[in-house]
């Protein structure tokens, strides 16, 4: 056993939904790969609270718009999960603000996607995402060359993004955004940076050349497991001393008896209980 069960995931998604699930079954995949996947209770626990916020696809963002997303986040921290992983590429925009009022780590995609490019020697990207992420730089790093969207391009990505999201269209949708990515590969990007979980859904079976921040979060999320199992398995076997240990024995006859009042009695505990709305 791993003892993966007992890292705890929180997911911020819905934003959008269809990400999400996406991320999800990428992420399972992702683990099972790992080969530190022996049977199902290798997994972590996930939690994954899929928010109803606004879309952040406008030229700009205001504090309304915020608001779910910060209860969002203080939903997942009194699940007292070990990390938190935000399925939105704009909203990293505010993930320093977001971490200083958070206590639980939260995996910072920004960071992630520049040791990405650095890895892979990128020399020109050119980043598809909504426009606060483009115009505030969220991907803009030192010493890597940039060929940017038109204005126009910008507005027709982000009403593709905002109309993908609510299924009108779809795959007029899908063949904007492939459009795009092909004209700046074609005038000399070598790389696609989908900066925007809807374009990383929608162009995740288009064969070009592109990193997929979806994936990037997936491998932000299993390096984190891997870190964490130690501290996982100490959390289930804790360490006492030998004094606690002798107290702690009970005799043959003292544990059979003890085993089976739980297992008559833990159904009739109020905390196996589903409560009535």
């Amino acid at each position: 056993m791993i003892f993966g069960g007992n890292v705890r995931i929180g997911v911020l998604g819905g934003i959008g939904p269809e990400a999400t699930g996406e991320f999800y079954l990428k992420l399972i995949r992702g683990l099972q790969e790992t080969g530190l996947i022996k049977d199902n209770r290798d997994y972590p626990q996930i939690f994954i609270n899929s928010i109803p916020a606004p879309e952040l696809v406008g030229k700009s963002i205001s504090y309304e718009q915020l608001r779910p997303y910060v209860a969002g986040l203080r939903e997942l921290e009194r699940l007292e999960v070990d990390s938190i992983v935000m399925v939105c590429n704009t909203i990293h925009l505010y993930h320093s603000e977001f971490q200083t009022g958070i206590r639980l780590p939260i995996i910072n995609l920004r960071q992630k996607v520049k040791e990405r490019i650095l890895r892979d020697g990128i020399e020109k990207i050119t980043v598809l995402g909504t426009p606060s992420t483009i115009r505030n730089e969220l991907y803009r790093f030192d010493g890597i060359n940039y060929i940017d969207l038109s204005e126009q391009d910008i507005e027709i990505l982000s009403s593709a993004i905002f109309k993908y999201n609510k299924g009108e269209n779809r795959d007029l949708q899908k063949q904007t955004v492939e459009s795009i990515a092909r004209k700046y590969l074609a005038i000399g990007a070598d790389v696609i940076l989908l900066a925007c979980t809807e374009p990383a859904v929608m162009l995740k079976n288009v064969d070009i050349p592109k990193i997929d921040t979806l994936d990037v979060l997936v491998d932000g999320v299993i390096d984190f497991y891997k870190k964490q199992l130690p501290i996982a398995r100490e959390r289930l076997f804790p360490k006492y001393n030998p004094s606690d240990l002798v107290r702690r024995i009970k005799t043959d006859k003292e544990f059979r008896e003890g085993r089976e009042r739980n297992i008559t009695g833990c159904f009739e505990n109020p905390i196996f209980l589903m409560e009535d709305d």
